[in-house]
């Protein structure tokens, strides 16, 4: 009965929980901005050396 209780009061397990699921919304949240923002920044980085190699000539 003792190990019942004890093991309902722990909460080492829930922590860990909580920690992993606040890494996997970070993770979600940077992987959403990398794909929305990764073809506007290859575009703009496209056009600035496009107008480089065009200024160098």
């Amino acid at each position: 009965m003792n190990f019942i209780k004890n093991f309902i009061q722990e909460e080492d397990g829930v922590t860990a929980i909580e920690y992993a699921l606040i890494a996997s919304l970070v993770a979600g949240v940077i992987i959403g901005a990398v794909t929305l923002l990764g073809g506007n920044i290859n575009t703009m980085f496209r056009a600035l050396a496009a107008k480089i190699s065009t200024t160098v000539k």
